[in-house]
């Protein structure tokens, strides 16, 4: 294929391709229902049993039904009587637009190198003995319902859960039990994921959580910035995609009456890129420069949108937590553990030294360590 064409004519070509194998369900189907399925070769995603495209239905902020796609990778062999356990991985930041998920369709990732870590980490779960499944999340797949909601509790979780049912529909080799491990963005839509599933799934059997460099707390800290004020280096970017995301959930809120011009034509383009299409259009940019007025009246309504919960949440909790993070900075990572060891909920912390998102050999333990314990107990049908 031509180097010349553009992500977005690549992801329907790809999307085209995708549906002549599909496997078709039934139209108006309830959230978490398969759409379609594809079953993919081996290498794909780097994993020797290859995978399969899951597309289903889900929510969208509105509660409408939408669809989605995501990804299941199953291991080899055959699997137990009770039905293979199942880890749930939700990806790191990859931007706004139809694609930038790079789990139903990896060669369209915006970072290959992301990717590749992310899929080392997906392949280690899976040879461990579980079934994984990873959304694009609601926006970053093969569907263009609009801006992905960029750090939406609701829609990270919908998206989520609605993955897990649609994958135990496409095959029953799958259990009812799960877990949910997630880094940056993802470990955001782990929290977010696992402090809804006992109201939204109760059918489903919840195990635990595990958030690498979950990003939280931002929203206590965009009220601040405006044009005398901008916040910390490289923050543009997640600024650009929280906008983008904000505006098409929330349309009454009148986003674009904060922005500049300037700051209109990054989040009118932002809303429709991939984050290495974002990180190269913000260059030099700061919220100053995007920003005609402070945010602060839209601190209740961020705070809505995606403050991550801190009780409620019904199963234990592993968080590794880089004191190095210049992402998302170890004051929001002694924020979220403040907050949740003041609400009694039931965590442990596993501290590192590497850059946003990296994860080391001893944290890699603990996290097996981790998955191991909480699915000591067999997995239920």
């Amino acid at each position: 294929m031509p180097k010349t064409l553009s992500r977005a004519a690549i992801a329907a070509a790809v999307t085209a391709a995708a549906l002549v194998a599909a496997t078709y369900a039934p139209a108006g189907a309830d959230p978490g229902e398969v759409i379609a399925t594809e079953t993919r070769p081996s290498g794909w995603h780097g994993m020797a049993n290859g995978g399969s495209v899951v597309e289903y239905t889900t929510l969208d902020s509105a509660g409408v039904e939408r669809p989605a796609s995501g990804a299941l990778f199953l291991p080899s062999g055959d699997a137990p009587a009770t039905g293979w356990p199942i880890v749930a991985y939700d990806h790191g930041t990859s931007g706004s637009g139809v694609s930038c998920g790079g789990q139903a369709d990896p060669d369209l990732a915006p970072i290959p190198a992301n990717r590749a870590a992310e899929d080392r980490l997906i392949k280690r779960f899976v040879d461990q003995g579980f079934a994984v499944v990873a959304p694009d999340y609601l926006g970053l797949g093969r569907f263009d319902t609009g801006p992905h909601p960029y750090l939406e509790v609701r829609t990270e979780a919908t998206a989520t859960i609605d993955l897990i049912r649609a994958a135990r529909a496409a095959d029953p080799a799958l259990s009812r039990t799960w877990s949910v491990v997630g880094t940056s963005q993802g470990g955001h839509a782990a929290l977010s994921s696992a402090h809804v599933q006992a109201s939204y799934a109760p059918e489903l059997d919840f195990r635990g959580t595990v958030a690498i460099d979950a990003a939280s707390d931002v929203e206590k800290v965009l009220p601040f910035i405006g044009p005398q004020v901008s916040g910390p280096a490289g923050s543009t970017i997640f600024l650009v995609s929280i906008l983008a995301g904000l505006r098409g959930a929330h349309p009454e809120l009148d986003v674009d009456s904060y922005l500049t011009p300037r700051g209109k034509e990054l989040v009118d383009a932002g809303a429709t890129q991939c984050i290495d299409e974002i990180v190269a259009a913000t260059k030099g940019i700061t919220a100053t420069d995007m920003l005609a007025r402070p945010l602060e009246p839209l601190r209740g309504p961020l705070a809505a949108y995606m403050a991550l919960p801190t009780s409620g949440y019904d199963a234990p909790i592993l968080l590794t937590m880089n004191v190095t993070d210049t992402i998302v900075p170890s004051p929001l990572h002694a924020a979220l553990v403040a907050q949740f060891a003041a609400n009694g909920v039931d965590y442990e912390v596993l501290p590192g030294t590497g850059p946003h998102g990296s994860v080391t050999p001893a944290q890699l333990d603990a996290i097996d360590a981790f998955l191991a314990r909480v699915n000591a107990a067999p997995p239920q049908r």
